[in-house]
């Protein structure tokens, strides 16, 4: 299969042009507010609707900072010394899911000291809301014709821009699906009533660790 060459901007307004890439994220922080306030709606939560819209804010700007410096530091550092401004194109993609993960539980711990909220109370609370904004971010990495995979001869094949003439695992599209719908669902059945403290998160570091692997 062809690529299908998806134009990475998604509306344009004079000069300013809004990327899909962009939009994921607004998608996946949205989407994780909703369900984050459903999930206080409960009465074993713990947790209130404003103290999620705060800890929102918070994991916000945890996400943005430790994805975007995760990338820079551990995939393309020269590339950025040699052009500081683009650390703050993050419209050109380029966010690393280890350096998010960073950025979240470092926004955790931080919040939860202003809250009087254990930090392991707070990962199983994020942890079924995630998987939504991993397949938000894993569609946008497809969009921008990124994180393709290993030359194969199956039908899923594509031939991706810059990848080479041969046909590639859509590996986004797989992640999207495993990190993300499969992930999401498992936790957030798991999850719909009270667990042992601690499970929700180590659930799904494994469930994660298990669709990166496949």
């Amino acid at each position: 299969m062809q690529y299908p060459h998806i134009d990475p901007v998604a509306l344009s307004f004079g000069p300013v042009q809004v990327h899909w890439y962009g939009l994921m994220y607004v998608f996946a922080f949205l989407t994780g507010w909703i369900l984050g306030r459903w999930r206080a709606s409960r009465p074993w939560s713990g947790w209130t609707a404003a103290q999620v819209d705060d800890f929102v804010t918070w994991v916000m700007l945890g996400v943005i900072l430790g994805a975007r410096l995760g990338y820079v530091f551990f995939y393309d550092l020269a590339a950025y010394l040699s052009d500081p401004f683009e650390v703050i194109r993050i419209w050109n993609g380029g966010m690393s899911f280890h350096g998010g993960l960073i950025g979240v539980v470092t926004a955790s711990w931080l919040w939860g000291r202003r809250h009087g909220k254990n930090l392991a109370e707070i990962l199983d609370f994020v942890a079924p809301l995630v998987p939504t904004g991993l397949f938000f971010g894993r569609i946008g990495n497809f969009i921008n014709a990124e994180l393709w995979g290993k030359v194969t001869d199956c039908s899923l094949g594509m031939v991706f821009p810059g990848g080479g003439p041969l046909p590639r695992h859509p590996s986004q599209l797989y992640e999207a699906c495993l990190e993300g719908l499969v992930t999401f669902a498992i936790l957030w059945i798991w999850s719909s009533k009270p667990r042992r403290r601690g499970s929700g998160a180590g659930l799904f570091a494994g469930l994660y660790s298990l669709s990166r692997i496949a």
